[in-house]
């Protein structure tokens, strides 16, 4: 923007004086138009130039700026100088109601205020130069959707008189009337934003760019700067343009919309429908022509506030489908005439009178005037068209619903099936449906689950047999459709009797489950078993039999089906049952076993066992029919014999042997502590493995005991305590005592002669 270096200083300090004009958050739209009113002297005309300016009185802001700065430019739009500059005050301050939507209750609090300033200025006729009429003012509302940091962007209103317009003594297009304060959301718009002009030159409307001016309070050095709070004097062209936020909005789609809300270039017609609560900054220009000349261009900007609003009346009905733009109920029958409408109309407290019309052949019948809901027999298929009209009879809010009726022929479904009643092979089934309007749809449900078919004529093979249903629907070009159901009795009997196991060999009594594998067969077959044994058994499909004697055993099923199927087979030999085994063995030796006698031959007696499972003690086994073993300790052994049969049965036989634990112990009569090497020591030799509180004692005869140990390795070896001095020569008596391996107590008792 351009600065022009003229304005006083005293004007500024003025304006300090009033902080308020520094505050607003309010500006909402406004326009600047012209007449002119003659010419005053040769070469200068006066005009008489209109600003409107509109604020949100809920926003927070001061009031209208009382006076407003206005600046003039000469030249053109890159290279102009201010002219001059004046203050203006406004006319008067007018509240604009906004427009209520016809039936729409719930609107949200909005209040609009419009200030007029009017103004004259006599200026100079240019030639080849306009004059830009300019009025800048921050700031807008931040909740303004469609563009980018709306608090931080003001405004600029303006309108250029051209060299044309100045010599013809043009008067400029005036709007005839503001936009609607409030638009429904998701409800079609439709304003006529069409201008008036006192010489009834071409107009041609359009969305045009949104002209930004000043800027943010909080972040401008120089309030009163083309960035200001409120530029004085007004900045010239060329002007800023407003961020959209892009991709969603631009000058030319500010709202957006489906469909995209837009202006008619030759009515001033905007229609659209918004999807989208918010509010957007727009801006309509009207561009003048006379003779093919561009006169004029009026920019007029305003502030959409887009609601959530309620119908105080919306009619409605059940329907297939629906247009919601258009109302449009679609309702498909498919060979029924007869078509039930159920109103649904809200809000049904609101309506007054219930129409309904159809155009049957030409001719409109009206048809249970004030029923909410009714029934109409058409004569044939075919597509008619009606309307749901409400409260078109008494006045106030009324709506309509178009109904669009499409009776197509009916669709019967119907087949036949074909199988063997007792090979258990597939079901064949014929589709034998009829539709006027030609089939092209078939779904068959086989009654097992998972189990369905899109073919004309499919065959299907069942897994089990049961009572069947299967349904069939068929379809139309017209997705008209009927179902029917048959129920196939499917009960053949199995193609071949299985069994498992295929075969048996056992030890008697044995107890054998015969499962039963043969398909198909379930409860309510009957079966009969023969087990070769004499028993029978009647309705078990998989049973268990004892067989309690040995023998060779055949087996015969019958099977019947719930339609009277047979099928039998015979398994012969299917049954082996042989004696059992007897386990038995010997031992020996098998008794008299000791530390000392402790190897023992096992001889295997058993009869009827193919193979053998000594079990010696807990820590031995070997599978040897006679095995020879060696015990390496002394107690009771238990000795376990499994004598196994070639088909598995098995016996058992369990003996216990005692190894004695035997000790010995053996004491010298003389010994000779002379110290050469032989026999110089006294003491007892034996095997006491497991002794306990072993003591021996030596005396003197003078009743001295002369040795005392607990320890049978140690040795006497003649001195009085082995320590004091040799004995003399003599006789000496010993004792030693001792606990055996099962506590049994042992003595012995000697005499020792001590010979030198």
């Amino acid at each position: 923007m351009k600065r022009s270096n003229h304005f006083s200083i005293g004007v500024i300090f003025v304006l300090f004086l009033f902080p308020t004009l520094v505050e607003a958050k309010h500006i909402i739209g406004g326009d600047i138009t012209y007449v002119c009113l003659g010419e005053v002297s040769p070469g200068i005309k006066r005009w008489r130039f209109t600003m409107h300016i509109y604020r949100d009185c809920l926003g927070g802001g001061p009031d209208f700026d009382q006076p407003a700065p206005i600046g003039i430019y000469q030249g053109a739009i890159s290279d102009n100088n201010l002219y001059t500059s004046l203050f203006v005050n406004y006319d008067f301050v007018a509240t604009l109601e906004p427009d209520t939507p016809q039936c729409v209750t719930q609107l949200p609090n909005v209040c609009v205020e419009e200030a007029i300033y009017t103004f004259e200025e006599d200026l100079p006729v240019l030639s080849n130069q306009s004059y830009f009429i300019v009025h800048q003012r921050c700031c807008r509302n931040e909740t303004i959707t469609n563009i980018i940091g709306p608090g931080e962007v003001g405004a600029t209103y303006a309108i250029e008189l051209t060299a044309a317009a100045q010599a013809v003594s043009n008067n400029s297009p005036v709007y005839t009337n503001f936009p609607p304060i409030i638009i429904c959301n998701n409800l079609p718009l439709n304003f006529n934003h069409i201008a008036s002009d006192a010489e009834g030159d071409i107009l041609v409307y359009s969305f045009c760019e949104a002209l930004a001016g000043g800027g943010d309070p909080f972040s401008s050095s120089d309030p009163f700067g083309c960035d200001g709070v409120i530029p004085t004097p007004p900045c010239g062209p060329p002007f800023d343009l407003v961020p959209y936020a892009v991709p969603d909005y631009n000058f030319n789609n500010p709202v957006g919309g489906d469909p995209q809300v837009s202006i008619h270039p030759v009515t001033g017609e905007i229609t659209g429908t918004p999807e989208l609560i918010g509010q957007f900054v727009v801006a309509v220009c009207v561009q003048e022509y006379r003779n093919g000349q561009l006169l004029s261009k009026v920019r007029r900007e305003f502030q959409f506030n887009v609601a959530d609003c309620t119908p105080n009346i919306d009619a409605k009905l059940s329907a297939d489908s629906l247009t919601i733009l258009m109302e449009d109920y679609t309702i498909k029958s498919c060979g029924n005439k007869t078509i039930f409408f159920q109103n649904k109309t809200t809000i049904a407290a609101n309506v007054n009178d219930v129409e309904w019309r159809f155009d049957i052949n030409g001719t409109t019948v009206s048809d249970n005037v004030n029923k909410w809901f009714t029934a109409f027999t058409f004569p044939d298929t075919g597509l008619y068209h009606g309307m749901l009209l409400i409260n078109q009879n008494s006045g106030g809010c009324s709506d309509t619903a178009f109904i669009h009726v499409q009776i197509y022929p009916e669709v019967h479904a119907s087949f036949s099936y074909d199988y063997d009643t007792c090979d258990a092979g597939p079901v064949i089934f014929t589709d034998h449906s009829t539709g006027e309007s030609g089939l092209n749809q078939w779904k068959w449900n086989f009654g097992v689950p998972g189990a369905s078919s899109n073919l004309q004529n499919p065959s299907f093979q069942y897994p089990a047999p049961g009572n069947h249903p299967v349904t069939l629907r068929a379809t139309d070009v017209h997705q008209c459709k009927d179902d029917t159901t048959l129920v196939i009795q499917w009960y053949p009997v199995p193609p071949v009797i299985i069994l498992q196991p295929n075969s048996f060999q056992g030890c008697a009594p044995t107890e054998i489950f015969f499962d039963n594998l043969s398909s198909p067969i379930d409860e309510s077959y009957q079966i009969v078993w023969y087990f070769g044994d004499g028993d029978t058994l009647h309705n078990v499909i998989s049973p268990t039999h004892l067989y309690d004697a040995p023998g060779t055993y055949d087996i015969r099923v019958e099977i019947t089906s719930p339609l009277g199927c047979y099928t039998y087979d015979d398994f012969f030999n299917y049954i082996q049952v042989d004696a059992p085994p007897v386990a038995n063995f010997a031992c020996d030796p098998d008794s008299a076993l000791s530390n000392f006698n402790n190897i023992v031959q096992f001889t295997d007696l058993s009869t009827g066992a193919a193979h053998w499972n000594w079990q010696i003690g807990p820590k031995f086994s070997t599978p040897e029919q006679n095995p020879l073993y060696t015990f390496t300790d002394t107690g009771l052994v238990n000795i376990r014999l499994i004598a196994t049969h070639e088909y598995g049965c098995k016996d058992t036989m369990n003996k216990t042997l005692d190894i004695r634990p035997v000790i010995t112990w053996h004491m010298p009569n003389a010994f000779t502590p002379n110290g050469d090497g032989v026999n110089d020591d006294f003491f007892g030799k034996g095997f006491l493995n497991g002794v306990t509180n072993f003591k021996m004692t030596i005396w003197n005869r003078w009743g001295e005991m002369v040795f005392e140990t607990t320890n049978p390795n140690d040795k006497w070896n003649g001195e009085k305590r082995n320590s004091s001095g040799m004995s003399p020569e003599g006789v000496y008596v010993y004792s030693v005592t001792f606990t055996g391996p099962r506590g049994e107590a042992q003595e012995y008792k000697g005499f020792a002669t001590l010979v030198r």
